[in-house]
């Protein structure tokens, strides 16, 4: 009997060691994906448990608030699934770390993964800040090359903390968080599909550094404050070729129903037609910009439908992906698959021939009472680019607006 309450209690001591073993502990995380040249790119995120004992996790990025609630846990291996995007943490861990990849399976993407419990700065300060980066910079990505392209960096530094954002032709590069070390500046965003570090060295007038992807792309680039610097007008950048005087579509829905402007549900109303992909964080904040305009001003002479490009290998999983972010943030418009198994800008203008070029995901083109195309409006300034957006949103609603009343 003496043997066997011994056994029981050592089995006891062992499983509640297995089971401490198997925790994490709750409170502040730094996680570091890999990237080119040796470069860690840090975010910072919490880690909770629900009163089912269930683990949540805040993932922060500047005033960016990312919730996951898609946490796998089975023994110490763990899944964490990013909200909306197919992009997922894949790992290891004990108590105070986590060891893996950060994948994504449509592109054939590992990134090296890891994570600490306990630390709370996103970049190591050495040394103080020589300059202040406040304000305006124009920069120029890829200089020299045929891939060069403009953007419009706008930051502000306080208490030894940068935010801010690099607005582009295309979109923004959405919520960066960073700090300024010495000469260096250094910044970065994770949201469950983009992963973006910048590094630069700083002058009070120049920067001069690398933008990295993922561990897939990196390029440099060039800056110089100009406080009265901006990018092309969105709505000239993408246009109606001659020869064409409509815009025309014809892509199923999830339930394989072919659905075109010509339908009757879009004649005699204002129709928004946007372009974009359920895997793009632009789209993701235009399209959560939308459903909260159509549940608050939408009316009967107004319509809306997306036209989705998607990178999924298979069908089926472009219109999981596409249900998946209809399902998370309440998307009540149809959203059709115009293409799957690639993203690329080029092939999905062959699929609208009509346009001059797709060059931004999203891009959204405004169609009145008619059928003409009034307007078309190319990438999208989210909620990071600050007083961009909220401008966008005035010119917007009085555009619709205006549309609705003719």
């Amino acid at each position: 009997m003496r043997k066997l309450i011994f056994l029981w209690i050592l089995v006891v001591l062992v499983s509640c060691k297995e089971e401490k073993a198997h925790q994490l502990s709750e409170g502040t995380w730094l996680g570091q994906l890999e990237v080119m040249d040796g470069e860690k790119l840090p975010f910072n995120f919490n880690l909770s448990k629900n009163g089912n004992g269930s683990y949540l996790i805040e993932i922060y990025n500047a005033t960016e608030v990312i919730k996951v609630d898609e946490i796998t846990v089975k023994g110490d291996s763990i899944r964490i699934q990013t909200p909306v995007f197919e992009g997922y943490i894949l790992g290891t861990f004990n108590q105070n770390s986590i060891k893996g990849s950060f994948v994504k399976e449509s592109l054939d993407r590992v990134v090296p993964f890891e994570a600490f419990y306990g630390k709370k700065q996103r970049f190591s300060v050495d040394q103080p800040s020589s300059v202040n980066v406040s304000g305006i910079w124009e920069t120029e990505f890829s200089k020299g090359t045929p891939d060069s392209y403009m953007g419009k960096g706008i930051f502000a530094e306080n208490a030894g903390k940068v935010t801010g954002t690099f607005r582009t032709t295309t979109g923004d590069y959405r919520y960066l968080e960073g700090v300024v070390t010495g000469d260096s500046l250094k910044l970065s965003a994770f949201d469950g599909a983009h992963a973006f570090l910048f590094t630069a060295k700083v002058t009070d007038s120049t920067l001069n550094g690398i933008f990295y992807s993922d561990n897939h792309f990196q390029e440099p680039f060039v800056a110089k404050r100009n406080e009265s610097f901006e990018l092309p007008e969105a709505d000239s950048l993408t246009f109606l070729k001659d020869g064409y005087d409509k815009f025309a579509f014809s892509f199923p829905d999830s339930e394989g129903k072919l659905v075109s402007l010509t339908d009757k549900r879009f004649q005699n109303k204002v129709v928004l037609v946007q372009i974009m992909g359920s895997w793009c964080p632009n789209c993701l904040d235009e399209t959560k910009f939308y459903v909260n305009y159509l549940r608050d001003t939408r009316g009967e002479d107004m319509e809306m439908v997306g036209l989705a490009f998607e990178y999924a290998k298979t069908e089926e999983l472009a219109f999981k992906s596409i249900e998946r972010l209809k399902q998370r943030i309440g998307v009540e418009y149809p959203i059709l698959l115009a293409q799957y198994g690639t993203s690329d800008k080029e092939k999905a203008q062959q699929k609208l021939p009509m346009l001059n070029q797709v060059l931004s995901y999203p891009t959204t083109l405004f169609v009145d009472k008619k059928g003409n195309v009034r307007k078309i409006h190319t990438g999208f300034n989210g909620p990071a680019t600050g007083a961009k957006y909220t401008r966008f949103k005035k010119e917007f609603d009085a555009y619709v607006k205006m549309l609705l009343s003719e």
